[in-house]
Parts: structure tokens; C-alpha cells; sequence
């Protein structure tokens, strides 16, 4: 698929076939995710991949809405603190950003392969954290819902004008397309 395509194809899927996706192509939205950049190549993220029924449903208590109680297979994508890296000046920790680059080439892969996602942060880390003994260190960044879409058909994408998000020189003058 042509990458305009794909970003214009890709949208959040919140309703899923009963089907669990191949180990296969999991692992090809996997690879997407851990071939991402990130800050000084320090690649802070983990991804857990939830296929077993017990845990996705004990996972499932985490992000309260209906459709979530349908989701076949999740990836919980966790950031590591103690190895994201941190810039001089103030210290502020990329490992976020990180894992939404991760998270971005993981969600347009997905959606090259005929799989669905949805970017869940809506969601209490709390429980998350307790059911996958995740250390103090280690975040619940996004829960990743992955499976076969109902239906495929993307919705039209409402964005904002061109101009009022690209500036030149200054902010504020919009950039001329």
C-alpha cells in the first residue's frame, strides 16, 4: 500500500471479528515497533503481547467500555524510565514519545497487513501494572487492541487546515502549501 494510502486508510478500530491474529503477523506488527526511532537510539519500550484469554479478560477491567470487552489479542506497550534518555537541559524524559513513535509504526503496519488497532490511554495503569508484575521502573504507556476489523471501510479524517497547524519562520504565520 502507498504510504499516503496508509495514512489516510489507518483509523481506530473498536470493533474486532472473534479471531485471534497469527503469531506470524503479530510479530510483523512487533518488528514495526521495535524498528522505530527513538531518543539516542535508547529504544525504551517493551511490548506485551496478550493472547490468552484469562489475561486479556483481567486486562479488559483496566479500560472500563463495551467495545473493549470484545478485543481478541492486545499489545501492552510499557516504557522503561531507567532507559529512555533524558535531555540535558531540563530533563525531560522522551520515553513517551519514544513509544508513540513505536506505537505509530506498530498502528500503520497493523493496518498494512488488514489488521485493526485502536490507541487506548484511557485506561487505569494501576491494574495494569499489578497483573503483569510490572516493575516500579517500567510504565503502562498504551494498551493495543489488534485483531481482524468488522469492517474496514475508513471514515473520512476531520483535521484541521494545513494553515493552522504549519508555521514558517514564526509562529503564527501560517506556511503557504
Amino acid at each position: 500500500m502507498h504510504f499516503n494510502q496508509l495514512l489516510r486508510e489507518r483509523y481506530s478500530i473498536r470493533e474486532y471479528k472473534p479471531l485471534k491474529v497469527s503469531k506470524a503477523l503479530v510479530i510483523e506488527v512487533l518488528e514495526a515497533g521495535r524498528m522505530a526511532p527513538s531518543a539516542a537510539n535508547k529504544q525504551p519500550w517493551n511490548f506485551i503481547l496478550i493472547s490468552d484469554d484469562e489475561n486479556l479478560n483481567k486486562l479488559k477491567t483496566a479500560y472500563d467500555r463495551e467495545w473493549f470487552k470484545n478485543v481478541p489479542q492486545m499489545i501492552v506497550v510499557c516504557g522503561d524510565h531507567e532507559e529512555s534518555w533524558k535531555r540535558s537541559v531540563d530533563q525531560k524524559d522522551h520515553c513517551d514519545v519514544d513509544a508513540a513513535i513505536a506505537i505509530d509504526h506498530m498502528t500503520l503496519r497493523a493496518t498494512e497487513l488488514g489488521l485493526g488497532t485502536c490507541w487506548v490511554c484511557h485506561f487505569n495503569p494501576t491494574i495494569v501494572r499489578e497483573i503483569l508484575q510490572l516493575p516500579e521502573h517500567v510504565e503502562p504507556i498504551a494498551l493495543l487492541p489488534l485483531g481482524y476489523p468488522v469492517d474496514n471501510k475508513a471514515p473520512e479524517k476531520k483535521r484541521k487546515a494545513f494553515s493552522e497547524v504549519a508555521f514558517e519562520e514564526v509562529y503564527g504565520t501560517p506556511l503557504k502549501k
